[in-house]
């Protein structure tokens, strides 16, 4: 075997390796948002805390002991790393409140978020190649944002169903795409 032909087989097996091992765990966190999608919520809460404590030190680490910064660049960094903080604890102390805080704030973001690609894409329309199609998404964009709006934790909820659908059929994808992985 060539060092050519052993090296394109080494880059088959690690591409089938990464997609085999990125499949498997969005299928996993698929099925756990399917199954258990309110202890999937929470753990997610307590990730985002985790992380939010854990950025807040640096934020905080970086005010204090960086010598490059300007003094009010300082102050601002420990100041957004103890909020970081005191958000991640927060969060930690009540995490199904947090979890259904997040979901509503992920339901007014996306719906206002929705309502602003429906305008955009009305500014949009005088150039846009098909007229009807866009004019088609600008008014369905809308009327979901204010949807959302109306009905954030529900709307964030029905979001969450579909992420937990959308990993289960790309994990399955993905997965069988590494079995079927071949070089051209």
């Amino acid at each position: 075997m060539s060092a050519e032909t052993s090296a394109r087989s080494t880059a088959v097996n690690g591409i089938r390796t990464a997609l085999g091992v990125g499949g498997v765990i969005a299928l996993i966190v698929g099925i756990i948002i399917l199954v258990w999608p309110g202890h999937a919520a929470v753990a997610l809460t307590a990730v985002i805390a985790a992380y939010a404590i854990v950025a807040g030190l640096v934020y905080a680490g970086l005010g204090i002991f960086s010598k490059t910064m300007g003094g009010w660049s300082r102050v601002g960094h420990i100041i957004l790393g103890i909020v970081f903080v005191i958000a991640g604890i927060i969060a930690f102390t009540e995490l199904a409140i947090a979890a259904a805080w997040l979901a509503l704030f992920i339901g007014v973001l996306v719906g206002i978020m929705w309502i602003v690609e429906g305008v955009v894409a009305l500014t949009t329309l005088g150039s846009a190649t098909s007229k009807g199609w866009s004019l088609f998404f600008a008014i369905l964009s809308i009327i979901a944002g204010i949807i959302l709006l109306f009905s954030p934790l529900w709307g964030a909820i029905v979001l969450w169903w579909l992420m937990g659908i959308s990993l289960v059929v790309l994990g399955i994808i993905q997965i069988v795409r590494a079995f079927t992985f071949k070089t051209a």
